[in-house]
């Protein structure tokens, strides 16, 4: 299994970003021995629209089981539980942190986008 964790740095220490669409990074992350490799978003920071679902689609490619982030809008949303990814939001906290979170049972899968669409 692989987890997808929105970051704002390139390792395990980096910090969650909150950013989906716009994180600056993904971190793919196993959970059974925390290796891990660094996908980077950078073709979707500067999208004038529809950077979450470019970034959706990344982690969909990327075939990633679980998506931790701190915000994903219905569009990305749908995407990603349309691949069967399961979606994690408001999560704090480093990637290794936040990967230990949902390890120990602590963060719930979302049943809907925590904000609005912006193209709506």
């Amino acid at each position: 299994m692989k987890i997808a964790v929105s970051s704002s740095g390139k390792d395990l220490g980096a910090q969650l970003d909150p950013r989906f669409g716009r994180s600056v990074c993904f971190i793919m992350v196993d959970p059974q021995n925390m290796a891990f490799e660094v996908v980077e978003n950078r073709q979707n920071l500067n999208l004038p629209q529809g950077a979450g679902i470019q970034a959706a689609k990344t982690i969909v490619d990327n075939q990633a089981a679980v998506l931790i982030t701190g915000h994903c809008g219905p569009k990305a949303f749908k995407v990603l539980q349309s691949a069967g990814v399961k979606i994690i939001i408001g999560a704090k906290g480093s990637v290794a942190e936040v990967i230990q979170q949902y390890k120990d049972g602590k963060l719930e899968v979302a049943r809907e986008a925590n904000v609005e669409g912006h193209w709506i």
